[in-house]
């Protein structure tokens, strides 16, 4: 008898991969997946530990989903309830305690170990709590079948942790340390994915470009020559990378670059401040110079090339200089997106602990504000330095509009356009006739597939 599983997702495009990878390791024991949680044989809440009172906001869907697990057992059913991810990593038993219809809590190393898990928290009498790291990698014990893409564009894991212990981040301690699949692996699950139907991989990692797999010929690879082997897989037109760290953009991905049509020209390279004083203090080991030469080194290699980052303001002793530095910065680099976010503390981490440096909450509001405001500009301005070119665009979902279809950009950004039905999952040329603040509109200029569709169309421009 089929068992209706439902997974929700916070936070990152790796918490995205896991979900999914734990449908998969779920589907043996009969679960599948729905999209509403009453009534679900299962509920999984796969968790996010980054943002402000991540932790709060999962003990208030807890509450909500046991209204749901009473009415459940109430027509003689279980539903089973299980909080995943890095929430659960770092608060572990405290969450059976505050919640105890509880059944699971794990951490994002073990799901791998789910079906076990399952059996335990059905026969036995208190739940079961696994945040351990394992000494053996989740990867290597996944099914490498069953998995199915939901359309032309993925996610694939290839890296996971992270050893650079900036003083403001959780990962390390809810990822664990830095970990690399090996090349045949990464390659063997992007190969069933184009078989899929897959157009497009985004290849994932908490420091994502510290990728050092082992490869084929027993030699440890850099994710630029994993890209290259990557690209030639036919079928696999485009592939982008997150999340990136300054530190880690050796000169073969540099290169790469400018020399793999497949990987597209968007980059996501958070710097976090322009400030040294207030770099050094999160431990980034880079300098705002050190940025704008790496920024400088990208451009020299792919001149098209759109960047994307993060910022926090207001982090503990941030100045009224060191905020002018980090707008300095913005205006001196210019930016085609970004993600920006007032401090909060993490209970555990350095940052956390410095009593006396906390800055006022008001001032990080107007800060944040003022950074949001500048980079809100840079996006629309460069959203309309686009209108008038013609852009390949790869159609993914259905438009609000009826005979509309959206898709992506090299960009990212998102792209409407009235199209044909048949078009969905197809890479085809798009002229750009509008600019808005998050997306682009257009008119197909082809509705062939483009083969090779790494690039967008260059037209002439000063």
């Amino acid at each position: 008898m089929k068992k209706k599983l439902f997974i929700k997702t916070y936070g990152c495009q790796m918490n995205v991969y896991d979900s999914d990878r734990m449908v998969d390791v779920l589907a043996p024991l009969g679960y599948e997946p729905t999209d509403r949680p009453d009534g679900a044989d299962m509920v999984i809440l796969n968790t996010c530990h980054i943002r402000e009172k991540a932790s709060e906001k999962v003990y208030s869907e807890l509450g909500r989903i046991r209204l749901m697990q009473n009415d459940k057992a109430a027509e003689g059913g279980r539903m089973v309830v299980a909080v995943a991810g890095c929430v659960a990593q770092a608060e572990g038993a405290e969450i059976m305690m505050r919640a105890p219809h509880v059944d699971m809590v794990f951490g994002p190393q073990t799901y791998h170990q789910l079906p076990e898990m399952v059996v335990r928290a059905v026969r036995g009498a208190g739940g079961v709590v696994n945040t351990d790291f394992p000494v053996e990698s989740k990867f290597d014990l996944l099914p490498e079948e069953g998995f199915r893409p939901q359309g032309p564009a993925a996610f694939l894991s290839v890296q996971e942790g992270c050893d650079k212990f900036c003083t403001f981040c959780v990962v390390p301690y809810t990822r664990g340390s830095e970990y690399s699949r090996a090349v045949s692996q990464v390659l063997a699950e992007a190969r069933r994915l184009v078989g899929h139907g897959v157009r497009e991989i985004t290849l994932l990692g908490q420091n994502v470009n510290a990728f050092h797999g082992e490869g084929p010929d027993g030699k440890v690879w850099g994710l630029g020559r994993l890209i290259r082997a990557l690209a030639e897989i036919d079928g696999l037109a485009r592939i982008r990378y997150t999340t990136s760290h300054p530190r880690d953009m050796d000169d073969d991905l540099i290169d790469a670059h400018g020399t793999v049509p497949q990987l597209m020209p968007f980059l996501h390279l958070p710097v976090q401040s322009g400030s040294d004083r207030i770099l050094a203090a999160m431990n980034r080991k880079h300098t705002g110079d050190d940025y704008r030469r790496l920024v400088d080194r990208l451009r020299q290699r792919q001149p098209d090339l759109a960047l994307s980052s993060d910022f926090i303001t207001g982090f503990p002793g941030e100045t009224d200089q060191d905020f002018a530095d980090t707008l300095r910065l913005i205006t001196d680099v210019g930016f085609a997106q970004a993600y920006s976010f007032k401090y909060s503390a993490r209970p555990g981490t350095p940052a956390a602990s410095l009593e006396g440096r906390q800055v006022d909450e008001a001032v990080k509001d107007q800060r944040l504000q003022a950074v949001q405001q500048l980079l809100n500009a840079q996006q629309v301005a460069f959203n309309q330095t686009l209108v008038g070119r013609t852009l390949t665009v790869l159609f993914d979902r259905v438009g609000k509009h009826e005979g509309q279809l959206l898709g992506r950009s090299p960009f990212m950004q998102s792209v409407h356009a009235d199209a044909p039905a048949r078009l969905m999952g197809q890479i085809v040329e798009v002229a750009i006739d509008g600019a808005f603040a998050n997306s682009l509109s257009g008119h197909v200029v082809t509705g062939e597939t483009l083969t090779p569709a790494g690039r967008p169309v260059m037209e002439a421009h000063a």
